[in-house]
């Protein structure tokens, strides 16, 4: 595989990643396992992850860089909420952990062969 497939691969993982753990967000909150019966207001969280999707989608290098460290807030949820939480809350926190990563590495890896294709020689 060349450096353009994997920086097609690299776009595609970070914006598949990123889309599934919004919806994921906000399912939990409201449907899946909510903290309160009937949903919560904690379904909000997703609209962080919303800012970044277009840069993404659009492959911005600048939007993969600081949505790299805005993901790491919901690695560090999953990783709480695994650890702290039982049942169905604890089965969709290790999705997130899972999704979290998947972003997070998709997109370091983005920024590094983006930055790399436009290096000279």
């Amino acid at each position: 595989m060349n450096r353009a497939t994997f920086l097609r691969l690299s776009k595609w993982l970070a914006a598949a990643s990123l889309g599934t753990l919004i919806v994921l967000c906000v399912a939990w909150e409201l449907w899946l396992a909510p903290l309160r019966p009937g949903g919560s207001w904690w379904a909000i969280k997703a609209l962080p992850l919303a800012l970044p999707l277009g840069g993404v989608l659009a492959g911005r290098r600048y939007t993969y860089q600081w949505s790299s460290m805005l993901i790491l807030l919901y690695f560090v949820e999953g990783v709480m909420r695994s650890w702290a939480e039982r049942g169905p809350s604890q089965v969709l926190a290790g999705i997130e952990l899972f999704l979290s990563l998947v972003f997070f590495g998709s997109a370091i890896g983005y920024v590094r062969l983006a930055r790399g294709s436009q290096d000279p020689g």
